[in-house]
């Protein structure tokens, strides 16, 4: 008999990875409760269900040490929902997860033994030390390569930790949280900030290296992100790796904080009304981390303490896995029509690379093979709008492991590849990366342009083409069995390439 939360059969949907076994985050913090379902437990975490309800667990536990009964039944409800959700969606595992608010209140046991009930799981408080840990590792899931300090604020706690080679160490929490902080200025922004001066004397910001990067996790310093954005007019509405020189973020966040109430600053109808008030105090916070730290930049992660505890349950060979690189090939095998021709790509595109003598880095060719990665995604669109839509896909994909500017040099390369030389598709993206970066993505979405004719995104064709290079020549050489390719289509896409990698003269030949 059919349970009335699923069926018999298997509900995943084709556009699953195969196989793949849901795992879960139930994340108890001081302002909300937030389930997360990852369609596998991997080193790309793709988030298959996202869902927050803010039950403010933390408002008051400063004063009162106790969590308030009605939080308390408002969690409890919210999380009983979420126990059905996980349960519909077939989730193997779900790791339930308690930060300040619960590890600081006396009768947190009563309120541990009652999630425990509802989700026969469980319930890990974590310590200080440990929520800072598993925000550091949050962050270099999320940005590999990443060197600086990470803070992680919540509502009841800010959380610092120093990455130096992919490990954390002088792990350190401090009762800034905004809620917090709101309660103890009495609601006054500029209290707060003086309050977050005392307590940091006691943190090693001031020891950290002048002219570092600032690592900002937590769904306040977010919504922050994102009025910058706005009030900035930055073209890509993305917070995972968005990169602010401090100077800037620290005058941003004293317009902020200097409002004529906590919901007068600009842009506070953009964030959403269980946030809007904290947001000035998580300005107060970032201003003043910022200033002791002497940081030169701010960049922000999407990533933390739920995707950091995830991580580090991987073992050492999966945590050195590529996150970019493992996505795109997910999204490939998902989307493209097939996964087996990115590698032709891949190699047919490093051997043009190879014989036109073009220089190329560790990162240049990374981004290349993702871009081969996703070259075919949005095969399944109407002809007039493939571009556009393979560029939203990448621009403002759930993928991790790149930067803005790598995220504006995949999303030209698509509009190339799709939509030609003249694309605008991306266009409003270009100010994002250099120059250079803009002629790369032309070059290889050119490259592409020749690749499909031939192909018709099928394995087997390309390993048996190469490019031929004499002087400002470029030849395209064909075997005798493929002579038919040599028509006046696959000329003019080679005539295009030819010019926009800086030969005069173009042509193919059969051998």
């Amino acid at each position: 008999m059919n349970q009335f939360w699923g069926v018999d059969a298997d509900p995943t949907a084709q556009g699953r990875i195969k196989g793949a076994k849901p795992v879960a985050v139930l994340d108890i913090g001081s302002n909300s409760v937030r389930l997360v379902v990852y369609e596998r437990h991997a080193r790309a975490l793709t988030p298959l269900y996202n869902e927050k309800s803010a039950c403010a667990l933390g408002r008051g536990v400063g004063q009162t040490g106790r969590l308030a009964e009605a939080n308390m039944k408002q969690a409890l409800g919210a999380i009983q929902r979420f126990d059905l959700v996980a349960r519909m969606m077939r989730v193997g595992k779900v790791h339930v997860l308690a930060t300040s608010a619960v590890r600081d209140a006396a009768n947190r046991q009563d309120f541990v033994d009652a999630v425990e009930a509802l989700m026969d799981s469980k319930v890990q408080v974590l310590s200080g030390e440990q929520e800072a840990h598993y925000a550091a590792l949050g962050a270099v899931a999320g940005i590999p390569g990443f060197s600086g300090i990470v803070g992680d604020l919540g509502g009841g706690s800010l959380e610092l930790s120093r990455i130096t080679d992919g490990s954390d160490t002088d792990g350190a929490s401090f009762e800034l949280g905004v809620i917090r902080l709101q309660d103890d200025s009495g609601g006054s922004p500029g209290q707060a900030a003086g309050i977050v001066r005392d307590r940091l004397q006691k943190s090693a910001l001031p020891k950290a290296a002048k002219g570092a990067s600032f690592a900002a996790i937590g769904g306040t310093w977010r919504s922050l992100a994102k009025l910058h954005q706005i009030a900035r007019g930055y073209p890509l509405h993305m917070v995972q790796n968005y990169v602010v020189p401090a100077d800037d973020m620290i005058q941003f966040c004293q317009e902020i904080t200097g409002a004529a109430s906590l919901k007068a600053y600009a842009g506070a109808e953009h964030v959403s009304s269980s946030r809007r008030e904290l947001v000035p105090f998580g300005a107060a916070v970032l201003a003043e981390v910022l200033r002791v730290g002497q940081f030169a930049n701010v960049v922000f992660s999407a990533l933390g303490v739920r995707e950091g505890y995830l991580y580090g349950m991987l073992d050492k060979r999966e945590q050195a896995i590529d996150p970019l690189i493992q996505g795109a090939e997910e999204l490939s095998v998902l989307r493209s029509r097939s996964p087996a021709h990115a590698s032709d790509l891949v190699e047919f595109t490093g051997q043009f690379l190879d014989v036109s003598g073009t220089a190329e880095t560790p990162e240049q060719r990374r981004l290349r093979i993702v871009a081969c990665l996703l070259a075919d995604i949005g095969w399944r669109a109407h002809p007039d709008y493939r571009g556009p839509q393979s560029v939203d896909a990448v621009a403002y994909g759930s993928m991790t492991g790149v930067d803005h500017p790598g995220r504006s040099f995949l999303a030209q390369v698509m509009a190339v590849r799709y939509d030609g030389l003249k694309s605008k598709a991306a266009a409003r993206l270009a100010g994002l990366g250099t120059a250079d970066l803009t002629a790369r993505a032309r070059l290889i979405g050119a490259l592409f342009r020749v690749a499909y004719p031939m192909t018709a995104a099928m394995p087997g064709i390309l390993p048996r083409i190469r490019f031929e290079v004499a002087g400002n020549a470029l030849s395209l050489v064909l075997p005798g069995d493929l002579a038919f390719l040599d028509g006046e289509h696959l000329q003019g896409r080679l005539d295009q390439f030819a010019g926009v990698a800086g030969f005069k003269n173009s042509a193919m030949r059969v051998e």
